[in-house]
């Protein structure tokens, strides 16, 4: 059984990376308060979604933007 199965588009990939980049920073910026925290937090999880093609919550509704 395959873990990490890519079920996002490429476009889908490079928004969420856009969106993470000007996320993760927030703590350097506003401090370590818990809204830049939270932020980073969300941040990293986009990266990761960014990067694997594979979004958890798609999975569980069962959506797929990645073109066959």
């Amino acid at each position: 059984m395959n873990i990490i199965i890519k079920n996002q588009s490429n476009a889908e990939r490079v928004t969420r990376f856009v969106i993470s980049l000007f996320l993760l920073p927030s703590t350097l910026i506003f401090g370590y308060e818990i809204f830049p925290i939270t932020q980073s937090i969300v941040g990293g999880i986009l990266l990761f979604n960014a990067i694997s093609g594979m979004c958890t919550i798609y999975r569980l509704f069962g959506a797929n933007t990645c073109p066959k």
